[in-house]
């Protein structure tokens, strides 16, 4: 019953990070209307919040009860992890490419294992430092920063995409405080709730409505909402209920790849031999996280 359990958290982090890598899909339309990177952000928060918050009141209603002290952890996820590593990330690929975004993004479980240690006291295993060495090493393959690497990278893009990871990181940090009192749905619909009120302060989101007079605008805007928001986030912290927070940030190092398979299926992209070995570095980093600690009981301290 246990490794069921186990199993199934495993099943639904992964397929939690793979509505993630599906993004890219629903950002590009938005961008090409004249959306910024801070209205995208503002568009994902809000049209997300609108669903779970109608899901909750027709079939879930008992659950939208908490208590008043844990919205510091919703607001903190909510506007400290979800906004600004929005932001970041969408900057990033607004400035640069979407490799170079995704990369840096995924500095993300770095900072879980680390913050992991210090806030919640999880082990650092050699295991587990082997397996966040692959996957990192895998994901720069896989968006091509490896074997050739990428030069003239701007300093303050370098520090945002860092950002990106480290404000990403935030989102395991504060939810896993409250996953054992909540439902994933009821974390999640909190957690964009803030986002959403903090988004409708500091954008200028309602100065744009006029741009939802287009059919792919309404179609973007839900499918980022529903798909890789909604989706992504019930189904990573339904995972993360039953799992470290630091395993759980590098099962979701699968994001990158779906994203990968995202281009090469539908914007004509190709696929290479060393984003191939990325893609084989990264499965085995979750394997090896999957497969639980190691026979060795020497840790890190």
């Amino acid at each position: 019953m246990e490794k069921r359990l186990s199993l199934r958290a495993y099943i639904l982090t992964i397929a939690g990070a793979a509505c993630w890598g599906l993004i890219g899909l629903f950002i590009a339309p938005l961008y090409a209307r004249g959306f910024t990177a801070w209205d995208v952000v503002a568009i994902r928060g809000i049209f997300t919040f609108m669903i779970l918050i109608l899901l909750m009141a027709l079939f879930f209603r008992d659950q939208l009860r908490t208590r008043l002290k844990d919205h510091l952890f919703f607001a903190g996820a909510g506007i400290f992890s979800i906004a600004l590593f929005n932001f970041f990330y969408f900057e990033v690929f607004s400035q640069s490419s979407l490799s170079l975004a995704v990369t840096l993004l995924y500095t993300g479980p770095l900072f879980v294992t680390i913050l992991s240690r210090l806030f919640f006291k999880e082990p650092l295993t050699i295991r587990k430092g082997w397996a966040l060495a692959l996957a990192i090493t895998g994901c720069a393959f896989v968006v091509g920063l490896l074997p050739f690497g990428q030069g003239n990278i701007p300093m303050n893009t370098l520090l945002m995409g860092i950002l990106s990871g480290f404000c990403y990181a935030l989102y395991s940090i504060f939810s896993k405080t409250v996953t054992k009192r909540y439902s994933a749905l009821t974390i999640t619909t909190y957690t964009f709730l803030y986002t959403s009120i903090f988004m409708l302060l500091t954008s200028d989101i309602a100065g744009k409505v006029d741009q939802f007079q287009y059919v792919d605008v309404w179609v973007s805007s839900v499918l980022l909402a529903l798909v890789a928001t909604v989706a992504a986030f019930v189904l990573y912290t339904s995972g993360l209920k039953h799992l470290e927070a630091s395993k759980a940030s590098i099962l979701a190092t699968i994001e990158p790849i779906i994203a990968v398979i995202t281009g090469i299926l539908f914007l004509g992209e190709h696929l290479r031999g060393w984003q191939v070995l990325g893609i084989a570095l990264v499965l085995y980093s979750a394997i090896l996280v999957a497969q639980g600690p190691s026979n060795t009981k020497k840790s890190y301290s």
